[in-house]
């Protein structure tokens, strides 16, 4: 059996015979999936039907950011929603027994379709198609963010008032726990955000990483279809212009400096077909029922954000504690992204 790092695929098919039977039909091989960069993502064959396993990464972990028991209890509670979300299987935590990866782990259904972060896989839509999967991406977004928090057993997922400042200053602090260098415009971007924060209007069930490439994209040309939202890792209860803000980035985050395309994956390419972001943003709006929002301070936590998530696995690569391809140029984005924070902060628009 291949040696998977971070997974035992002997061990876990042990573990599956024993604890889910009806799934086991022979030994396991798991592979790791590309494109992940915290949480490891494994597919993984051999049972009844294929299934996908995460566990957090190999060091260096927040532990709040990494939580599988989180995660497998808010797609539990979307399964009857209509936001198309995989069949959580079970969550563990094999910590003191390390049969299978000696950490906490989720096991899911692995849904029919692929991730799109590479801009060959346009090739296999038509422009048509390209657009529609663009305004659906918005629309499911607005689709999550109407469920009532309570009826899904999500009431106590998060705590909505304070979110925002709550957010910065967890975001401030992984920073400072994985600091390794100067960031002086990372800090800048900081401490703008702490001082500008607006205030939130409504509160509802935030995925907390929404883009393209958190989603399984099913079907071809003029009918691609979201069959799955994956990595609600961190996922909670909050101000879902976070949400947008976040996808406004990774919308653009191939025009940043640098090789930010190939580190990010990311397949959008208006020339190709995809709608512009303020489409979506429209699109969004008109789902929701709301006025089109100004989205500057959320555009600028995003670049934020993913600056402090990428300073972190920079960290952890440097310190040999993660694995994947292209981890050696994650640093080289941070600057670019703290920049990019802090001209959204200096000008109001999308």
């Amino acid at each position: 059996m291949t040696r998977t790092p971070g997974l035992h695929p002997a061990g876990l098919t042990n573990w599956l015979a024993a604890r889910h039977p009806s799934l086991a039909r022979g030994p396991l091989e798991a592979r790791l999936i590309a494109g992940g960069r915290s949480n490891l993502t494994y597919a993984v064959d051999g049972a009844t039907r294929p299934l996908v396993l995460r566990r957090p990464p190999l060091g260096h972990v927040l532990r709040s950011a990494h939580d599988m028991f989180r995660e497998h209890r808010v797609i539990s509670a979307l399964a009857a929603t209509d936001v198309p979300v995989p069949d959580a299987i079970d969550v563990v935590d094999d910590t003191a027994d390390a049969l299978v990866t000696g950490t906490p782990f989720f096991l899911m259904e692995r849904v029919t379709g692929r991730v799109l972060g590479d801009r060959a896989q346009n090739r296999e839509f038509t422009a048509g198609g390209l657009r529609a999967l663009s305004l659906e991406l918005a629309t499911v977004l607005a689709d999550l963010h109407a469920i009532d928090p309570e009826p899904v057993g999500l009431a106590d997922f998060g705590r909505g008032d304070g979110y925002l400042a709550r957010q910065v200053a967890t975001w401030r602090r992984q920073l400072d726990a994985s600091r390794s260098r100067e960031l002086p415009a990372l800090d800048e971007l900081g401490a703008r955000l702490a001082d500008g924060m607006p205030e939130t209007s409504r509160t509802t069930i935030v995925h907390g990483d929404y883009r393209l490439d958190n989603a399984l994209v099913d079907g071809a040309g003029d009918t691609p279809r979201i069959s799955a939202i994956l990595d609600w890792e961190m996922a909670t209860l909050g101000d879902p212009l976070v949400d947008l803000g976040l996808l406004g980035l990774y919308w653009s985050i191939g025009d940043l400096p640098g090789d930010a395309g190939a580190i990010a994956h990311s397949s959008v390419d208006l020339d190709a077909g995809y709608a512009e972001f303020d489409e979506l943003v429209d699109a969004y709006a008109a789902r929701a029922g709301i006025g089109v929002p100004d989205l500057s301070w959320y555009r600028a936590f995003a670049a934020y954000k993913l600056a402090v998530i990428l300073e972190g696995i920079h960290f952890r690569f440097r310190s040999g504690e993660t694995v994947g391809e292209g981890f050696d140029r994650i640093g080289g984005l941070v600057e670019p992204l703290a920049a990019e924070g802090l001209a959204r902060a200096a000008v109001g628009r999308r």
